[in-house]
């Protein structure tokens, strides 16, 4: 057995790997796609961004398409559209990203957290419970570009009449039983910032087959969109719905939520390319994954094979060291030990939220109490102990290293540095 490196022995990887880890790929048609925009002046005009919404939503297989300023935008817009007010609730994963469900509270509503499975995802177990007579929707995340368990969820919401509002921000082009995730919910939300699978530098996209709910999100914060001309826009009406008509010329989230189109014409030409570079990165990413669930103790979180079920572009994918390993030495300092071996990954995953002071004493509205139980919504705050998944998970999780290229000679290099920690794994205890 070799020296860990982390001990003073030799690291396992020598070679300079970061072509093979390099996101965005960007080329010469990029360039000139955001060259064209620039010298147009037409940054702040709507034509090309029109045009990716089209080619999206038919990538996608949805109705309609919106682009949006970033992902928060997107969710923000999302949540209003679906008629979430002061008082309602709406149930939403504990473990994930804050802009998941922050907006909420400034809407006056509140979030009912549930906890976790081993996947990460919302646990379908833990939603019927929390359903009350506020309640709104279910916020689905597909965590660390794994699918949520959206047969049992959607039978959830269908039963007791919820919207269901997707976070897909992390699995762009990912598959669930063969259905496109990014349709999967009543409508869709989506980050497209530079370090995510399908990264246009920033921005979000809204994807929905509900025609209401699109028209709603052009209202609340696309002005220009509902027949008002401007310098860099025509007068062109997205909006055919008398009660949201008579707002025209003003957003009524009283934001300014449209894409860059700088931004716009990037990603028209990232989508262009993004099928054939996903099934490359899926197909390094499952190579990856066999050779690491061969070890004892680690595991890495992935669809079952033969489920038709993808993880996309394999953004944030993760791993867990299993419970008796983490009985004797913690995530972080397995990590420490393969990074100290050459490759780059780290430990944890989003803190859960529903420890956050944010959802429990925010007084966002200053009426000198809570946000969150303000406007006459059941007091649904949970402290330490009340989800222990979405506690303890996090300290468990490892990230994968994200190949965006099949080299095999370096796939198993990086598994062999796995390899070697787990071998020597007495060393570390």
């Amino acid at each position: 057995m070799s020296k860990l490196a982390v001990n003073g022995g030799t690291k396992v990887i020598q070679e300079d790997f970061e072509s093979l880890f390099h996101w965005p790929i960007v080329t010469s048609e990029d360039i000139q796609a955001v060259t064209e925009v620039l010298e147009a002046g037409t940054m702040s005009g709507n034509e090309i961004s029109k045009i990716f919404e089209q080619e999206y939503a038919a990538w996608n297989g949805t109705k309609y398409a919106l682009s949006t300023a970033n992902g928060t935008a997107a969710l923000t817009a999302a949540f209003w559209a679906c008629g979430i007010g002061a008082g309602d609730e709406v149930i939403c994963p504990s473990m994930t990203y804050w802009a998941s469900c922050t907006a909420i509270v400034k809407l006056g509503a509140t979030v009912n957290f549930a906890d976790i499975d081993e996947e990460l995802n919302i646990d379908p177990d833990d939603i019927e419970h929390r359903i009350g007579p506020r309640t709104k929707a279910i916020i689905v995340v597909n965590y660390g570009a794994q699918p949520a368990k959206w047969q049992q969820i959607r039978a959830i919401a269908d039963k007791h009449h919820l919207l269901i509002i997707e976070d897909n921000s992390h699995a762009q082009g990912a598959l669930y039983q063969g259905k496109m995730c990014g349709a999967l919910g009543d409508i869709s939300c989506a980050s497209l910032m530079s370090g995510k699978s399908l990264a246009i530098g920033e921005g979000g996209m809204i994807c929905t087959d509900n025609r209401e709910l699109f028209e709603r999100c052009v209202a609340y914060g696309f002005y220009e969109r509902t027949g008002v001309a401007s310098k860099f826009n025509k007068a062109e009406s997205f909006i055919t719905d008398p009660a949201l008509q008579k707002y025209a010329g003003i957003p009524i989230g009283g934001v300014k939520y449209r894409i860059n189109q700088t931004c716009a014409a990037m990603g028209r030409v990232q989508l262009k390319y993004y099928d054939e570079r996903v099934a490359e990165i899926d197909k390094a990413m499952n190579y990856f994954c066999d050779l690491i669930d061969e070890l004892p103790g680690l595991k890495t979180i992935r669809p079952a094979k033969g489920t038709n079920t993808t993880k996309g572009g394999w953004y944030a994918a993760k791993g867990l060291v299993s419970e008796e390993l983490a009985q004797k030495i913690s995530a972080e300092k397995f990590c420490a030990a393969v990074a100290a071996e050459g490759v780059f990954t780290f430990s944890g995953a989003n803190p859960p939220l529903h420890l956050s002071p944010l959802f429990h004493d925010l007084d966002y509205f200053n009426q000198g109490k809570p946000t969150v139980i303000a406007f006459g919504q059941r007091d649904v705050r949970q402290g330490k102990g009340s989800l222990p998944m979405s506690e303890s998970l996090p300290a468990r999780c490892f990230h994968l290293p994200w190949f965006k290229h099949f080299d095999k000679p370096a796939i198993e290099a990086h598994a062999a540095a796995f390899r070697k920690v787990i071998e020597n794994i007495d060393e570390l205890i």
